[in-house]
């Protein structure tokens, strides 16, 4: 008698589950409405709320005689951007971004192209590999790695010492603009580690651009009688921008707000992510670092807008 029970029991949770199935197999927009409810719900609240939480927060002000945080409307935090030293480091911060962004670009270019073009499936995965193997380590481990290779002691200056170019370190390290005491303690240090950590968000980008490209389209500008120089500059590589923008998006987004590889390997001389952080925590001073985090906000909108413009979403 209890199995008989039993059975009748699964039958019916079955034919419970069955019609609650075929319900929402019916209305396709109910089944659209359970998948993308919960990460739209999470994208609404924790996202989207910290954003607008943010934005509220920098149009109020903070006493200086008391320190605490005057909960009123004011265009004070944002006056302050304006002041010479605080668009040196906006200026400062999109000027390395953007070397980052065009240095990588032009590393990524040569491998991306042979991957796609030229490297067979089994070397293909091997360098797929290779360019993605430096994302599995932790990212705190490759800069402190770089700063020990960049250090006046390390294995770097060493090499440079025995092959005769420290006159030419030391004349490259006297200029104002990059140089410093050492190359972990300079502008130069810092973009030769950003380069090196952002550069697969460039290369991956790219070659899936490339791999897009149909082998008809260069055939045909080859039987039209066009050089291969010819063919790669009017064929290839404008079908290759999209990919090269979208890259770019990653690599000058990773750049602006990055704060610390500044901190690790940088001089005296404030990024955003720096100067976010310090006002953040150690002044105290909550409304100027909202306002101060609106900056890269607004570039990489205006970025992305350029960047839809020239296809780069469809390379992603």
């Amino acid at each position: 008698m209890s199995t008989i029970d039993a059975s009748a029991g699964g039958r019916r949770d079955r034919s419970i589950a069955s019609r609650l199935s075929t319900y929402i197999y019916l209305r396709p927009s109910l089944l659209l409405l359970l998948l993308l409810g919960p990460p739209l719900i999470w994208m609404v609240v924790v996202y989207l709320g910290s954003l607008a939480t943010l934005l509220v927060n920098s149009f109020y002000s903070l006493d200086d005689f008391t320190g605490l945080i005057v909960r009123q409307f004011t265009l004070r935090s944002y006056a302050e951007l304006f002041t010479p030293s605080n668009l040196d480091i906006v200026l400062r911060t999109v000027g390395m971004a953007a070397a980052v962004t065009l240095a990588d670009a032009i590393l990524a270019f040569p491998l991306a192209y042979f991957i796609a073009r030229y490297a067979s499936p089994r070397s293909k995965g091997w360098l797929y590999l290779a360019v993605l193997l430096p994302l599995w380590s932790s990212y705190l481990v490759r800069v402190y790695a770089w700063k020990l290779i960049l250090a006046k002691e390390g294995i770097l200056s060493w090499t440079i010492a025995h092959t005769g170019l420290s006159q030419a370190l030391q004349l490259l390290l006297n200029l104002p603009a990059i140089g410093g005491p050492s190359l972990s303690l300079s502008p130069i240090g810092m973009f030769i580690v950003f380069t090196y950590v952002w550069l697969p968000y460039m290369v991956i980008p790219i070659q899936a651009a490339l791999e897009r490209v149909p082998k008809s389209l260069l055939e045909a500008s080859s039987d039209l009688g066009a050089r291969p120089g010819e063919t790669f500059r009017h064929v290839t590589l404008p079908l290759a921008i999209p990919g090269v923008v979208a890259g770019s998006i990653f690599t000058f987004s990773l750049t602006l707000g990055d704060f610390i590889v500044p901190a690790s390997l940088g001089n005296s001389s404030y990024f955003i992510g720096q100067a976010v952080l310090s006002h953040q925590g150690t002044s105290g001073n909550l409304p100027f670092a909202a306002a101060l985090t609106v900056v890269p906000i607004v570039i990489m909108i205006i970025y992305l807008m350029v960047a839809r413009r020239l296809g780069a979403f469809d390379a992603l």
